[in-house]
This record gives C-alpha cells, sequence and structure tokens, in this order.
C-alpha cells in the first residue's frame, strides 16, 4: 500500500511539470517543432505569419495615408474660395500640404524598405553600389567597423579556405556575404525584428542558389551555409546581440533574478530522477551546468545550440545511469529545469533570442538541436510560471520560501526530505550541518556584540559620574595655588665667590 502511495504521489507531482510532445510541435500542424517566441509557431510558419501582418500594416498606413490626402484636398478646397476674397491668405494656407507630404513619404520609404533583401546583392550593379556604400557606411557604423578581434580574423581566414576547395561558386558566396555584411553596417537603426528578417532573407536567398548550384544535395548545402552562418554572425555578433532597440537584457535580469529566488526548490520538488551520490551521475550533472553557462561564451547561433544540445546529452547520460534504462521525455524536462535553476545561465532570455532571430530556420524546425532548444524555452517558461501547485506545496508555504522567510532544507521537522530520504547526497548533508553551526555562531555573535554595547553603555555612565564627583569637590574645596618659595642664598649676590663643592675622591689604597 505504502508503494501505491508512493507511486500516486510521484504520478502528481510530475502532474505540474509534464509537458505533451506534442505541445513542442508548430500550432498550425506542419510538424516542424514551435517556439514560445513566435507564439507556438515554427520559424516558416512564423515568417509568413509575420509578412502577413507586416503586409496588412502597410496596406493600413496606405489606407491611412489616402484618407488624410482627402480631407487634406477637401480643406484646401474649402479654404481656397475664401481665399480668391482675400489674396494675403493663399502663401499662408499652402504650407499646410507640407505635414501630408511628409507623412507620405515616409509610409512610401516603410512599403518600399523591405524590398532591400539579398536579391540586390545578386545583381552586377547592387554589387558595385555596396561597395561604394562601404566607405559610407564605415565612417557612420562604429559598431560595425570595430578592429576585427582574434576569433574574427581566423573566423574569415577558415571560410576563405574552405570557400577555395568550391572554386568559382566560393568566390561568389564570398562576394555576397561580404556585400550583405557591409549592407547591414547601413541597417543598424533597425529593430531586431527587421534586422533577423534581413538575415533570414539572405539565408532564404542563399540556400536556393546553392540548391540550384547542388543540384538538390542538400547535405552540401546544409555544410555550406553553416559555414556562412559562422561568417556572417561572428563578424554582426556585437550589433545584433542584445541590441538596444529591445528588452533583452531588462528580461536577462529579470530571469535571474527568479532563478535567484527559487534557490531553495530541491530536487524532490521536481521529481527529477537523478541520483548525485553516483560518481558518474554527478559528473554529468557539473558538465551539463558547465555546458549551459558555456552557452553565453559562443557567437554563431550553431555553436549555442551545440553547447545546449551537449548539456541535454549530458542529462539523459544522468538519467539512465541513475534509473539503469532510457531516459524518456517525462523525465528529461524536470531535469532540465532543475539543471537550469543551479546554473542559472547568464543573458538567458538574450543568447534564446539571438538563436531565435538569427540561427539557420532548418536547425529549429527540425532534428536534435530543434527539439532541444523547444525543451529549454519550455523549461524557461516553466520557471517564470512556477507556482506552488507546479510543486505541490501550499501557497502559504510556497510564500515563506519565495520570502526567505524559512527554507525546506533547513526545517527541523524529523518528516522534512532532509531527515527522511534515503539518498541524501552526504556532501549536502554536511552543509547542512555547517549552515546550522554558522546559524549558532551568529547567535553567540549576537550576544557578544550586545554584551560589548552594554559594557561601552555602562563605561560612559561611569566617566560620566566620575566627572561629576570631581566637579563637586572642586566646588567645595576650591584649590588655592600658594606662591613659590625663593632659595635660602637667592638674595646673595656675593655667591658667586664661595668655593666649590666638596667632590667624592677615591684614594688607592
Amino acid at each position: 500500500d505504502n508503494l501505491k502511495v508512493a507511486r500516486m504521489s510521484q504520478r502528481s507531482e510530475r502532474r505540474g511539470i509534464h509537458v505533451d510532445q506534442s505541445e513542442l510541435l508548430c500550432k498550425k500542424g506542419c510538424g516542424y517543432y514551435g517556439n514560445a517566441a513566435w507564439q507556438g509557431l515554427c520559424s516558416k510558419c512564423w515568417r509568413e505569419e509575420y509578412q502577413r501582418a507586416r503586409q496588412k500594416q502597410i496596406q493600413d498606413d496606405w489606407a491611412l495615408a489616402e484618407k488624410l490626402q482627402r480631407e487634406e484636398e477637401a480643406a484646401y478646397a474649402s479654404s481656397h474660395g475664401s481665399q480668391s476674397q482675400s489674396p494675403a491668405q493663399p502663401s499662408q494656407s499652402q504650407p499646410s500640404l507640407t505635414p501630408f507630404s511628409k507623412f507620405e513619404e515616409k509610409k512610401t520609404n516603410e512599403k518600399t524598405r523591405k524590398v532591400t533583401t539579398v536579391k540586390k546583392f545578386f545583381s552586377p550593379s547592387s554589387r558595385t553600389a555596396s561597395k561604394k556604400e562601404s566607405h559610407e557606411g564605415k565612417s557612420h557604423s562604429p559598431s560595425f567597423t570595430r578592429q576585427p578581434s582574434l576569433e574574427t580574423d581566423r573566423v574569415s581566414r577558415d571560410f576563405v579556405d574552405f570557400l577555395k576547395n568550391l572554386q568559382k561558386p566560393g568566390r561568389e558566396i564570398h562576394k555576397q556575404s561580404r556585400a550583405f555584411i557591409e549592407s547591414m553596417a547601413n541597417k543598424k537603426d533597425l529593430g531586431a525584428d527587421e534586422l533577423s528578417e534581413c538575415v533570414q532573407d539572405f539565408y532564404q536567398n542563399m540556400s536556393d542558389r546553392l540548391m540550384t548550384h547542388f543540384k538538390g544535395s542538400s547535405e552540401k548545402v546544409e555544410r555550406v551555409m553553416d559555414q556562412v552562418e559562422k561568417y556572417i554572425m561572428t563578424r554582426l555578433y556585437k550589433s545584433v546581440f542584445c541590441p538596444e532597440t529591445t528588452d533583452d537584457e531588462k528580461k536577462d535580469l529579470a530571469t535571474q533574478h527568479r532563478i535567484r529566488a527559487l534557490h531553495w526548490v530541491t530536487i524532490q520538488m521536481l521529481c527529477v530522477p537523478v541520483d548525485e551520490e553516483i560518481p558518474e551521475v554527478a559528473d554529468s550533472v557539473v558538465k551539463a551546468i558547465t555546458d549551459i553557462i558555456e552557452m553565453d561564451s559562443k557567437r554563431v547561433p550553431r555553436d549555442k545550440l551545440a553547447c545546449i544540445t551537449s548539456c541535454s546529452k549530458h542529462i539523459f547520460n544522468a538519467i539512465k545511469v541513475t534509473k539503469k534504462e532510457p531516459a524518456s521525455a517525462d523525465d528529461f524536462l524536470p531535469t532540465l529545469i532543475y539543471i537550469v535553476l543551479k546554473a542559472n545561465p547568464p543573458r538567458l532570455q538574450s543568447n534564446i533570442q539571438y538563436i531565435t532571430r538569427f540561427c539557420n530556420p532548418s536547425r529549429l524546425m527540425t532534428g536534435e538541436d530543434g527539439y532541444y532548444f523547444t525543451n529549454l524555452c519550455c523549461a524557461v517558461a516553466f520557471i517564470e510560471k512556477l507556482d506552488a501547485q507546479s510543486l505541490n506545496l501550499s501557497p502559504e508555504d510556497f510564500e515563506r520560501y519565495m520570502s526567505g522567510q524559512v527554507s525546506p532544507r533547513r526545517q527541523d521537522d524529523p518528516g522534512s526530505w532532509t531527515h527522511s530520504a534515503p539518498n541524501v547526497n552526504p556532501v549536502i548533508s554536511q552543509i547542512h550541518h555547517t549552515l546550522d553551526l554558522l546559524t549558532c555562531l551568529e547567535k553567540r555573535q549576537q550576544q557578544v556584540l550586545d554584551g560589548a554595547l552594554t559594557m561601552q553603555a555602562e563605561l560612559h555612565d561611569w566617566q560620566d559620574g566620575v566627572a561629576r564627583e570631581v566637579q563637586d569637590i572642586l566646588e567645595k574645596f576650591p584649590l588655592e595655588i600658594k606662591p613659590r618659595a625663593s632659595a635660602i642664598d637667592a638674595e646673595n649676590v656675593e655667591s658667586d665667590r664661595l668655593p666649590p663643592p666638596l667632590q667624592p675622591q677615591v684614594f688607592a689604597g
């Protein structure tokens, strides 16, 4: 019976964390992995929705512009009749058309801005123009013209060496990639979504051209696109990672604060099937934490995804060694949440957004990279919405733990997990013992400080009392200072004629 109760309790604990695998797929049912940043859609469906919404916005703007134009023309026509009677007014009413002309020009530029895609770089005239514009861009875009780092130089050399094997197509790919980077220098004022759209357009057009050249060999196309992505994003990293036009940094701070506040969440609360007492499991947990933290040091989206994939594989290995059977998806997500809580990766939201915006979309839509990345997004979303019900806690206990009033690891209740769990890590037990000792030392230190303050107050009181007694005695018995008595022969003026005093002498016997 106890075993049945334990199994039912375990199932109830999983209920707050379990995510059905169908929820990881695109909401449009295309079969690709979705993403929370894309409202549950895959990159392909999201781009279609984004372009459709943008086109609708442009049409709405044009409809508004036409409406304003008609109203302006009506107002101008009505005022023109009165101006024929008063010749002094036309010069004042004519400038009223200027605001609309500026508005119309702005909307025209906004509509035609998206036309500037990578297709322009494929024509000889546009490539020539981009070279001319690159000199102007160098003086106006310091973010794109910093001195290249050692890593950037190394990636550029590797890219050139890789393209040498492709001969003529390699030279064309290099020219197009350089032209695209130079064109991005003139788009530093665009928002993150617009920058992402430019990069994704370049990926799509480049992939289409390579597919035609390699006659449908997707493996060769993917290999070339990996190198193109590495070259481009290494050069653009400092300009497009966590741009100032977004609130990525604000989200990073909020996520870090949230994870710090959840430091008390235990393995048992998340129902993580991992036993860290096993050396191999403990080693896998450490490696998983290291990989997820190392993600921030990478520049290329593909390399960041590789860190996530490596972290996930270490998690699967830890679960496999603990359970002595292959891990399931239901075991993976709670363990990934636990790893993220322990690691608290730096700039987690910025890295997720960077991968979402600038990674080759084919990697996020299918394959193990896309699967692990989608699970990471789910883990972060779960952490943001973590509540008492998810951990099978009462709302009162959850609030007390979040506020720091108590900790489930420091409770003296014999029924708490620190006393009842049979597989508690001895290192953790030693940490709890050390914390108890520190608590006792803190209390004793406080007692010593209180005693020192009391003694200090008593010393001040004693000093004041002595000063008052001395003052009272001086007032009762004032001190009289008598004149100094003169020497016996002070008035003897002939004292200098007296013989010197006798000095003792030693005689040899």
